[in-house]
């Protein structure tokens, strides 16, 4: 059990404060966001708000954990520059895995954030940083590298490996045997039948490149 600051005060935040607090035997102690947001709102969810700024002083890194379960958007970047920040002020992460997802002893990284529904095949990695939403298939003998987030009812098949910074949009299908290069942003329904390029934007069924880069995209 740890005593977990969570960044933000937006939907997600909430949710993860919701799931900690009736699916977790976290005990969750205090929000952050950055001092530019706080507003003069010094709680939320009845628990105090501090600035992130100042957090590693109010919240010892010693004592406390982090959790920085943030949306996709700037192509996962925004989550991931929260995440290394933290770190540097010393702060370990938990990951949330929800108990009605079904895994098999998977080797799953830190500030992951895992919820109900979803199946995560055997001989799968997981890095640090990623967001699977609800309802996903995550294939056998696979690997999901950092910063990625998968929204709901996606297919991952079987031997896909996925680029760091990808996202997927609701009801997309990867299919097997697949390298899915980094910041590769699939739209919803998109179905990926061959290996993508680096930062691209993929839609339809097959799926086809449009001729603008992710980072621009979303």
């Amino acid at each position: 059990m740890a005593k977990v600051i969570i960044f933000g005060v937006m939907d997600t935040a909430e949710l993860a404060h919701f799931y900690l607090t009736h699916d977790s035997e976290h005990e969750v102690v205090a929000f952050t966001v950055n001092q530019e947001y706080l507003h003069d709102k010094t709680g939320f969810r009845g628990l105090p708000l501090v600035p992130f700024e100042d957090v590693a002083e109010l919240f010892p890194p010693q004592e406390y954990k982090f959790f920085a379960p943030m949306t996709g958007k700037g192509m996962n970047k925004n989550r991931e520059r929260i995440y290394l920040e933290a770190k540097a002020k010393g702060y370990e992460f938990i990951s949330y895995i929800s108990s009605k997802s079904t895994t098999f002893g998977n080797e799953i990284g830190e500030n992951c954030f895992i919820l109900e529904d979803n199946t995560i095949q055997p001989f799968t990695t997981i890095g640090n940083n990623v967001v699977l939403w609800s309802g996903n298939h995550i294939g056998h003998h696979g690997r999901i590298n950092d910063h990625v987030f998968f929204t709901s009812h996606v297919v991952m098949s079987g031997h896909c490996t996925i680029g760091s910074y990808s996202f997927f949009g609701v009801n997309s299908t990867i299919r097997d045997y697949l390298t899915i290069g980094e910041g590769t942003l699939v739209g919803m329904a998109a179905s990926v039948t061959k290996n993508t390029d680096a930062w691209g934007v993929y839609v339809g069924n097959p799926a086809e490149k449009r001729p603008i880069p992710s980072y621009k995209a979303y």
